[in-house]
């Protein structure tokens, strides 16, 4: 059945004509493949009736190279199928599948703690799409929402870690000790190649960075601090300490930091936010870098994600630091503007040189535990800390008076008990009775966490854990008070905190609803409008895809719960991945990477420990285009590879003739080749065939970059044309929103000969694991299932069609005003295009950047810029985006060139234009207006904007002026007291 048929046949059930369909009129009227799709069915075949074809068929096989065509249709396995499931019934089995997770309470700890969500945060931010359909701030006019709620998150960061400058976030705790590692080698003195982890920090960081320092060639020593000579064998880089340490002990570790110190080695501690309300911080006894994860700040647990982590660390070292970060700046009129700040892009600048990968950040996770920390403050904060705290103290008190031991003499939240009179195993069958999940030593002693959540009846089932049944009244009050202190003056904290405004005037829920709504008017996002970022894949994310994110039964679970625990997930896991590998036509998957430069190091950490295997270690060899995506080169490098570049050929095909001149030159030790397919310039290569089959002639591996897979899903699959592995970006593909800039999954599907280098357990050292959970971010995956299960096998089929339809339609509106530079033999492009600015620069002065901002104007957000050409825009604008959508943004490109034309012919100034002086504001409406051309060109480009207008809250951002002047928090309380 075509796909013009299954619209049609949809649309016309829809509108009842069921005869003419063969369906019944008994069949579900919720069926989601049409609320997908965003053209109809006419407006399909107009499309390609523009584009000189009388159907879909003839269309794609002049865009979709035959050689690669699979032959064999997409095939779903059940729950799936060919056709969708209805969005009643989805949610319904979805439902079911988390009933099947059992959740038990959480005392298990490892850096990963039960958390109470404001309602304000969970209704209006995290099941919001005003809040998690935005793309990365990259165009800050419109996202000074979001970058605002991000320099809150930045702020309470260095507030609470006593540090000078955070990051927006990171991908998970053990992820950002390990980037921690690599800014520590670059800037220790002597930068060797040693790292030391205490032992005693979160066995999944050990885990996670027994994988980096392999991968990098540095030697990692895991050991005791108190017993390791730092000025040893060439002394260290670094040193990472868990602050408190991850069976619960708080250690004074200032003058271990003074002798780092002094041996030229920088001390990296990851600590809990929540336990420095109370403890003296690590950047107040000789801290040099603090990472953590924000998740217990109203982030729930979700079996081990998404969650926000950070990196903070002193100023000096800020231009080492990775991923994003906020800074303050100012607008084109002088106002006070927020911006991401110096080198926020630098993986896609220095590429083989950059220092991280980081791409996908936890950006709606950052605002989430920013907003957490707005709401309670830091009374609220401490308040919890306290409670915590002081039922930790009440149950050590009476377990110790029912005879056990407690190891952990200074302590926060968590204790390690050696039972006296029962062992371990008694204690877990007690424990399981009461449906509490504790962590269980190899020693036989057991740990236990308390959290925000903790009531009367977790406090009774504990005490009842331990054989205290007689105690089941206990007055704790009483308790308490006989507990002895466990946290000395030593190493409490004395120093104020988060006195900034912000978190000291949300005293009610009215303030701060008002506040989340007031930043989100100041955020464009697809609730707004089309955003067709080219290899960014900005489309539909369905709400009933979303509702399942914050069942319990999924957000509930500790990442390291007993298996028996989670069947649900495991169900999910096990389906979601084989209808992947269908997909792609591979034989294994691994859903852990985090993100898709986390899949990009996964695929090829697994081609290397396959080399490895065969005795081939000095297969080193990364060769990647220079179209590739920035990450793909800076990953290589973290895999341990060296990165060869091959060029492009002027239609955005590769060189085939260099690349084979390279192949040949390094083929004793060619690893990979790393490749996009379809291209990044939005072609599809002819002769993908071709080029791996040269790669593995010479006895290298492919690694095809999946950010592209909406232009394949049934039409063909990487593992047919000859890739070996291939990440997929569930938050682009796959409908995992961007949330602003994150959170992502990258999962990894390989070939049958590397499934066995897939990653491992992360509690493994052993296990090559490159996140701290099992899974990556489970959570978020139940979008991926329920999008798929409601598209089915056609749906997704012709959801790749439309995308790459709708992408050919615009660049045929848009040819002749501009040049669409890259096409592929046939004259067509794949699902995305790139158009030339660069004349517009000689001809009238105009810069790309002015196109983007005139963009805002007319309500849109820019197409992907300058890259992978300088000074073009890539665009793509997916299947979800109705026809009418198409035409007004191409109208508003359309408009621009008109503009640009006149500055051409003199009518404008090349200093004093529309697209200079974008984006223009409510303000402009009531200033003097000195401009020559009308007021109300500027501010209504188009007549439908009359109806409905976004305004940018700001005008253009000056960038060189936030980097000369560089301010990444909140100004504090005693800059707003007058003198």
């Amino acid at each position: 059945m075509s796909t013009i048929e299954i619209k049609r046949q949809a649309m016309d059930a829809t509108a009842g004509d069921l005869r003419a369909t063969g369906r019944s009129i008994l069949s579900p009227t919720d069926g989601f493949v049409t609320r997908h799709i965003g053209p109809e069915h006419n407006e399909i075949r107009s499309m390609l009736g523009e584009l000189g074809y009388d159907s879909m068929e003839a269309f794609i096989d002049d865009v979709v190279p035959k050689a690669i065509r699979t032959d064999r249709p997409l095939s779903l396995a059940a729950p799936a199928g060919d056709d969708g499931v209805g969005e009643r019934e989805t949610l319904a089995k979805l439902r079911s599948i988390a009933e099947r997770n059992d959740v038990w309470r959480s005392c298990i700890g490892m850096g990963y703690h039960d958390t109470i969500t404001p309602p304000v945060i969970l209704r209006n931010i995290l099941e919001n799409p005003g809040w998690y359909t935005q793309y990365t701030p990259y165009q800050p006019e419109v996202a000074q929402g979001r970058l605002e709620a991000l320099l809150n998150f930045q702020t309470m960061v260095t507030e609470l870690t006593a540090m000078e400058i955070s990051n927006a976030s990171l991908l998970d705790e053990a992820t950002a000790a390990a980037e921690a590692m690599t800014m520590a080698i670059n800037i220790a003195p002597s930068k060797p190649r040693r790292f030391f982890v205490a032992s005693d920090c979160h066995p999944q960081t050990i885990g996670v960075m027994t994988t980096r320092c392999r991968a990098m060639g540095v030697e990692i020593v895991v050991g005791d601090c108190d017993a390791i000579d730092l000025e040893a064998d060439g002394g260290f880089a670094g040193v990472l300490l868990q602050y408190p340490t991850t069976d619960g002990r708080v250690e004074n570790y200032e003058a271990f930091a003074t002798s780092a110190r002094e041996a030229g080695t920088v001390v990296v501690v990851a600590a809990d936010l929540l336990a420095l309300t109370l403890l003296k911080p690590p950047g107040e006894w000789g801290a040099e870098i603090v990472v953590g994860s924000a998740q217990r700040f109203g982030v729930p647990m979700g079996f081990g994600g998404p969650h926000a982590a950070f990196l903070a660390t002193k100023e000096k070292h800020v231009r080492r630091m990775p991923g994003r970060i906020v800074g303050v700046s100012k607008d084109s009129a002088g106002r006070p503007a927020l911006r991401l700040a110096i080198q926020t892009r630098e993986q896609h600048i220095r590429r083989d040189r950059a220092t991280s990968n980081i791409c996908t950040a936890q950006v709606l996770l950052a605002i989430m535990a920013g907003m957490y920390a707005v709401y309670h403050g830091p009374t609220g904060l401490t308040r919890i800390a306290k409670r915590v705290h002081a039922w930790t103290r009440v149950l050590a008190k009476v377990i110790t008076d029912l005879g056990h031991e407690i190891v952990t003499e200074s302590y926060f939240d968590t204790i390690r008990v050696r039972p006296v009179g029962i062992d371990a195993a008694y204690i877990r069958s007690r424990a399981e009775s009461k449906r509490i999940n504790l962590r269980y030593y190899d020693d036989g002693t057991v740990g236990l966490a308390i959290d925000q959540t903790v009531d009367m009846e977790l406090i009774a089932g504990l005490l009842d854990v331990f054989g205290g049944e007689s105690r089941d009244y206990v007055d704790e009050e009483k308790v308490l008070a006989e507990a002895p202190e466990v946290i000395g003056a030593d190493l409490a904290r004395s120093s104020k905190f988060m006195a900034q405004p912000i978190f000291n005037v949300m005293d009610s829920e009215t303030e701060l609803l008002r506040y989340i709504f007031k930043l989100q008017g100041r955020d464009l996002s697809l609730a707004h409008s089309m955003i067709p970022l080219g290899s960014c894949t900005m489309k539909l994310n369905a709400t009933t895809e979303m509702i399942p994110v914050t069942d319990q039964g999924f957000g509930a679970l500790h990442p390291y719960a007993p298996a028996g625990q989670t069947s649900g997930y495991t169900e999910l896991f096990e389906t979601l991945k084989s209808w992947l590998c269908e997909m792609t036509g591979f034989a294994a998957c691994s859903l852990q990477p985090n993100s898709g430069a986390q899949g990009e190091y996964a695929g090829l950490l697994a081609i290397h420990r396959y080399h490895a295997s065969r005795g081939e270690t000095a297969r080193d060899v990364c060769i990647i285009p220079e179209s590739a995506h920035g990450t793909n080169p800076a990953s290589a490098i973290m895999a341990g590879m060296k990165v060869v570049s091959v060029k492009n050929r002027p239609d955005g095909a590769i060189d085939y003739d260099d690349l084979r001149a390279k192949v040949e030159a390094s083929a004793a030790e060619l690893s990979a080749l790393m490749i996009t397919y379809p291209s990044t310039c939005g072609v599809f290569d002819d002769n993908i065939r071709d080029i791996c089959a040269l790669v593995h002639e010479h006895g290298g591996q492919v690694y095809m970059d999946g950010a592209n897979m909406n232009a394949q899903l049934g039409l063909c699959r990487p593992g047919e044309i000859g890739a070996d592995v291939c990440h997929l970006n569930l938050h682009k593909t796959f409908c995992i929103p961007h949330g602003g800039g994150g959170p992502g999954m990258g999962p990894i599907c390989v070939a049958p000969h590397l499934a066995a280098f897939l990653p491992g357990d992360p509690l493994d050292p052993e296990g090559w694991a490159v996140s701290a959970a099992p899974c990556g971010s489970p959570s978020i995956l139940p979008i991926s299932w329920a999008y798929t299960l409601m598209m089915g096998a056609r749906g997704l089929t012709m959801a790749s069609e439309v995308a790459v339809l709708s992408a050919n339609y615009m660049a045929k509106r848009l040819d002749g005003a501009f040049d669409v530079i890259f096409r592929g033999s046939k004259g067509r492009v794949a699902h995305e295009f790139v158009i030339d600015c660069r004349p517009f620069k000689k001809s009238a002065g105009v810069e790309i950047d002015d196109i983007a901002k005139r963009l805002i104007d007319f309500g849109f957000h820019a197409p992907t810029m300058s890259w992978p050409v300088p000074g073009t825009l890539m665009v793509e604008p997916t299947e979800s985006e109705p026809k009418s959508s198409l035409d007004a943004y191409c109208d508003a490109l359309l408009a621009i060139r008109e503009e640009i034309a006149r500055i051409e012919r003199g009518e404008w100034d090349k200093d004093n234009n529309p697209l200079k002086n974008a984006p223009h504001t409510i303000a402009s409406l009531t200033t003097e207006w000195n401009r020559p051309y009308p007021r109300e060109l500027g501010v209504y480009p188009a007549e439908r904007l009359r109806d409905d207008k976004f305004w940018a809250p700001i005008g253009r951002v000056d960038n060189p002026y936030g980097d000369r002047n560089l301010v990444c928090s909140c100004e504090p309380m005693s800059a707003f007291i007058e003198h």
